[in-house]
């Protein structure tokens, strides 16, 4: 068996267990329990503490702490939102063989957490499961981005440089401003050609009371868009983002 890398680690997670089944317990219940010393244990609980892992209440008894929690909850989320969301892509792949994802926003960035493949199109696209767009140039991203408030947008644009990735990708504000106030108006967004020349995307963001939680998109190769196939896709995604949204 291969020594493992910092042993502090293996008595936090050790302490992390406990305290997943145990909360509310003592620096000695939990040295205890662990079988750290009362100072070792205080060493790592502090800098647990100091991270949001663990949180200390007034009684000096320590629990899980909220990010930690979030983390989870978050995880979570996305489980949920990948089963749930499912049959409804499946349904809308039936009528539309092409490339689907499922994004989560995350880091301000769509981060993919499924990833349907089209059954009869011998075009695949590159994306997997796990990769991130940023939001400026992607349809998920665009449509995710439309839905922030106005103290958000402007830090994200504050964090984010819009750096271009082919000639199409948009990297003027107020270029950007400008389609995503139609983006709002469509509750749609397209990503032509903006991350991968002769891609061509259409996304929607989904929502929960009011709250983003994911956004899904159609790509295919930019010679097979019609117009008039455009306008169906258009119409089955607005179809599809409305049942999710009705299932979550």
């Amino acid at each position: 068996m291969t020594k493992p890398y910092g042993t502090v680690l293996i008595k936090a997670a050790k302490i992390m267990d406990y305290l997943a089944e145990e909360p509310n317990k003592s620096l000695q219940e939990i040295a205890a329990a662990t079988d750290l010393t009362n100072s070792t244990a205080l060493k790592i609980l502090e800098t647990l503490q100091l991270i949001g892992y663990v949180a200390k209440d007034k009684q000096k008894e320590y629990r899980l702490g909220s990010k930690l929690v979030k983390y989870a909850n978050k995880n979570i989320q996305e489980l949920d939102l990948v089963e749930i969301s499912l049959p409804f892509l499946e349904e809308l792949q039936e009528k539309a063989d092409e490339t689907i994802h499922l994004g989560v926003l995350t880091a301000n960035e769509i981060l993919y957490v499924n990833k349907l493949e089209p059954q009869n199109q011998t075009i695949r696209m590159s994306s997997k499961v796990g990769i991130s767009r940023p939001l400026y140039s992607s349809a998920m991203g665009k449509a995710v981005l439309a839905e922030f408030d106005e103290t958000s947008y402007e830090a994200y644009l504050d964090e984010t440089p819009l750096q271009p990735y082919t000639e199409n990708t948009i990297t003027n504000v107020l270029k950007l401003n400008q389609e995503l106030r139609e983006v709002r108006q469509l509750k749609i967004a397209f990503d032509d050609e903006e991350m991968e020349k002769e891609i061509f995307c259409i996304g929607a963001a989904l929502l929960k009371d009011e709250e983003i939680v994911g956004a899904f998109s159609v790509s295919l190769p930019k010679y097979r868009l019609t117009e008039s196939y455009k306008q169906t896709l258009l119409q089955e995604i607005r179809a599809t983002k409305d049942k999710i949204e009705a299932a979550i």
